[in-house]
């Protein structure tokens, strides 16, 4: 493995290729019976699974990131952004992570330029 390629990277990579596999399957199905998607999405056809797996996918590997970025940053707590998604949703969770990093690099940014 090149220093271009590390674990973490292979990890994403691998997440992504899961993602567009996993939805292609479902999209794939969806084109072979002539599906609409929008009744697809109100009976729950194939058009549903391909959404799950697409924000599924996202999900695992925006928790990935930010377990890795919270260590990198020194963000404590990091891991219950992951477990919040749980109890709450992935579409909070993240972006309220996102906005607490945000905080993060700019008090580093302001400490170090102090």
């Amino acid at each position: 493995m090149t220093r271009d390629w590390s674990p973490l990277a292979v990890a994403y990579l691998v997440l992504a290729i899961a993602g567009l596999i996993g939805t292609w399957i479902y999209n794939g199905i969806a084109i072979a019976e002539m599906n609409d998607f929008f009744t697809d999405l109100r009976t729950s056809g194939p058009a549903v699974s391909s959404i799950t797996v697409d924000l599924l996918v996202a999900a695992v590997a925006g928790s990935v990131f930010i377990i890795v970025e919270a260590r990198r940053l020194g963000m404590r707590f990091g891991w219950l952004y992951v477990v919040a998604s749980a109890l709450t949703a992935f579409a909070f969770t993240f972006p309220l992570f996102l906005a607490m990093r945000q905080r993060r690099l700019n008090r580093v940014a302001t400490e170090s330029a102090g």
